[in-house]
């Protein structure tokens, strides 16, 4: 949204206090765990842009809560299979000869968001280890969640969102929809037959760097995002406001459960998978 449509549509500058007292009543409370996806454009005008969402969001839980997002690097990538937008073939040589290696300290995200990419660096925040679906955490739950991410399957049971399924965590959507929730990805790693596909990426392995290839599920091969809306549209998220945002809180587990239901029918309809 342009910045002088962004002050037009909101009423009064949104503020540390403000969005806080936002997520305490949309129903945020001390102490959770809370996986976080965030539009930074949808709050409206925010006086200290994500600084103070970051803020906010680590007020709302307080020393005692653990906020999680995610610090994906979708860059880090075979350049052949990227379409929004593709780059000239002539380049993917040159592409996978020079992506510096991921490191959890240096490379930043790809795509999430100002809000994600600030929290990666901010004081106490920890990294998960994987060169293309990797976690932040801060809190005291942090080095629990993001201590071991294997590299396949990047979003299974033994990655960081399997330790939030188990911790009975929350999903915060703050101005986005389900689509952009990863903990659904869950969900598709637990389908039999899942759709697989080959990935690759700059890493280092003792030391140096490779480009490495892996097989991994192809995610986002199910309508995950329309089944989480469900849910909510049942009565299974709370939704309010935060700043101009819509936004939605719920618990990770009956939602992730939800959705490999739906997911598991939506198989059966469509046949095994391919």
């Amino acid at each position: 949204m342009p910045l002088t449509n962004m002050i037009a549509s909101t009423n009064a500058p949104r503020t540390v206090e403000s969005l806080r007292d936002d997520l305490t009543r949309l129903g945020v409370r001390p102490g959770d765990v809370l996986e976080v996806h965030c539009s930074l454009s949808a709050i409206g005008w925010v006086c200290g842009s994500a600084q103070a969402v970051v803020e906010a969001l680590l007020a709302a839980v307080g020393p005692a809560g653990t906020i999680f997002m995610p610090a994906h690097c979708g860059i880090n990538s075979d350049p052949a299979l990227w379409r929004d937008p593709p780059v000239p073939e002539h380049w993917h040589e040159s592409i996978r000869r020079n992506t510096p290696a991921f490191e959890p300290g240096k490379t930043p995200t790809y795509g999430m968001g100002a809000v994600a990419e600030l929290f990666r660096s901010w004081p106490g925040t920890l990294r998960s280890n994987h060169p293309y679906g990797s976690f932040c955490a801060n809190g005291p739950l942090a080095e629990c969640i993001t201590a071991q991410h294997p590299l396949s399957p990047m979003w299974g049971m033994e990655s960081p969102l399997g330790m939030l399924y188990e911790l009975n965590a929350r999903a915060l959507l703050i101005g986005v929809g389900y689509s952009r929730c990863t903990a659904l990805h869950l969900a598709e790693a637990q389908i039999p037959n899942m759709p697989r596909m080959v990935y690759h990426a700059a890493m280092l392995e003792n030391g140096a760097r490779t480009w490495k290839s892996y097989v991994d599920y192809d995610y986002g091969y199910f309508p995950f995002g329309a089944f989480g809306q469900t849910y909510e549209d049942a009565g299974g998220a709370a939704t309010g406001k935060v700043g101009s945002a819509d936004s939605s809180l719920c618990a990770i587990r009956p939602l992730v459960d939800f959705t490999l239901a739906c997911m598991k029918k939506h198989s059966e309809t469509l046949g095994e998978c391919p």
